[in-house]
């Protein structure tokens, strides 16, 4: 298989989920409609930059593969291209008629029940129990495309995972070691504190925060910490009584964290913390100029650096390290990671279901399910894909990331999360200007989770 153009682009979290939702006629879609037994519509998300064009590569690829292994079938490619909210917004209409529903969709993790709940979706759960395939399937990914039901609706194709990056050059002018392996948050804060005072200029380390920067603040930086609190149970959300957690002991914790780390001045200015690229900032001058000396960030930060990246950076292979981020404590199991994923679905009202997941048979193939993941820069959620050459050959650190896939959360995949999310990046930016409290903000936010949630929610301590 001839190599295909990797993707160029600054990435500071997974999906952009609060994005303002165009007009459903300012997005583009090619391909018709109505329905053909011996056709499969796919529809996916295409970049909003034109030279990005990863993706459309390796689909053309599958078609080819697809219609040479079954004859008289063919395979309708549907790009749209559009930011992921107004993609969603854009498939989701689609999905509502018969005449206009695709047979295959790409569906981020997080929309699945939400998706569901309005009919769209169609289980896979009959496709699976007869594709050995599945078993090589970790479960952390399974788990992320089951939904409320117990049912399973979308086949991943890839992760990410996210710890702490660091500059070994800057931790050996501070005197610490370049072998970094920080057991606590204690740890964290020790090493950070270090180099402020021994390394002066240079920003000790950056915890995404605020409203600004979205999910790249809650997920990558807020969630990173409450979710190294607990004891592995999911501290957002309590899936026995269905029910939104409050009154959280972690809760407050993880802001204290972020007050902590903003009030001391161990991270970026607050007015840069805040703003809505900081994650440029990080990716292509902070870090490659040496300015920023660890990062709470993800597994595909090295692609900002190759070749033909945003910022070319030859050296960060050298300069730079991973290391796990550790639970509060140390407690069991020691180290915390999020993720975020894509699957394939299938439309309710797909006129070729069956054919559809013959083309995702042909996308999980072992050596095009590694193919995909070196190309697109994921974390295999596969087990024979994690030992194949070609993935752990492509990038630096990459059986670092694929070791944290045992560790990582993903979020709550509920209609509500977006606003739950907004709420959460409040409570952030409120203790990292210092206007509130940590304990002031935990509160505030419990008060407008029980609105969001009209009231469904379960304290704990």
């Amino acid at each position: 298989m001839r190599p295909l153009t990797r993707r160029r682009a600054v990435r500071s979290t997974g999906p952009a989920l609060l994005a303002a939702v165009l007009a459903a006629t300012s997005l583009t879609a090619c391909g018709g409609s109505g329905s053909d037994a011996d056709t499969v519509k796919v529809a996916y998300n295409r970049s909003t930059d034109n030279s990005i064009r990863f993706k459309d590569e390796f689909l053309e690829q599958m078609k080819k593969e697809f219609e040479k292994k079954h004859p008289g079938k063919k395979v309708e490619l549907v790009p749209i291209q559009a930011a992921d909210n107004d993609y969603a917004t854009k498939v989701q209409q689609m999905m509502r008629a018969p005449k206009t529903a695709p047979d295959l969709v790409y569906e981020d993790t997080f929309r699945i029940n939400s998706d569901i709940q309005a009919g769209y979706l169609r289980p896979l759960d009959s496709y699976i129990a007869k594709w050995p395939t599945w078993d090589q399937f970790v479960p952390t990914a399974k788990a992320a495309a089951k939904a409320q039901d117990g049912k399973t609706y979308g086949i991943p194709d890839g992760t990410d995972t996210r710890a702490l990056w660091y500059n070994k050059q800057i931790f050996k002018k501070a005197g610490l070691p370049t072998d970094w392996k920080p057991k606590t948050w204690d740890d964290v804060l020790s090493a950070a504190r270090t180099i402020k005072r021994k390394v002066p200029g240079v920003i000790p380390m950056n915890v995404y925060t605020g409203k600004g920067p979205g999910e790249a603040a809650v997920m990558q930086g807020f969630e990173m910490l409450l979710y190294g609190t607990g004891d592995g149970k999911d501290p957002l959300y309590d899936e026995a009584s269905r029910k939104w957690v409050t009154g959280s002991k972690g809760f407050r914790e993880a802001l204290d964290f972020v007050e902590t780390l903003y009030r001391e001045k161990l991270g970026p200015d607050v007015s840069d913390a805040l703003d809505p690229n900081v994650g440029t900032s990080v990716a292509t001058d902070w870090l490659p100029n040496g300015k920023l000396a660890i990062s709470l960030d993800g597994s595909w930060m090295g692609q900002n650096w190759i070749s033909d990246g945003p910022r070319e950076w030859p050296d960060w292979k050298t300069v730079l390290a991973q290391t796990p981020m550790p639970t509060q404590h140390g407690q069991a199991p020691g180290a915390v990671s999020m993720s975020g994923g894509w699957t394939w679905a299938i439309p309710q009202k797909a006129s070729s279901p069956d054919l559809a997941f013959e083309f995702v048979k042909t996308m999980q193939t072992p050596k095009n399910a590694a193919h995909w993941d070196v190309v697109d820069a994921q974390i295999a959620v596969r087990k024979d894909v994690a030992t194949d050459s070609e993935y752990r050959n492509s990038m630096p650190g990459i059986e670092f990331f694929t070791k944290l896939v045992k560790y990582t959360h993903y979020r709550p995949a509920l209609p509500v999360y977006p606003q739950v999310s907004t709420a959460i990046g409040e409570a952030m930016e409120a203790v990292t200007t210092g206007d509130k409290s940590p304990a002031e903000a935990a509160k505030d936010y419990d008060a407008q989770l029980e609105d969001i949630v009209d009231g469904a929610v379960v304290k704990k301590p």
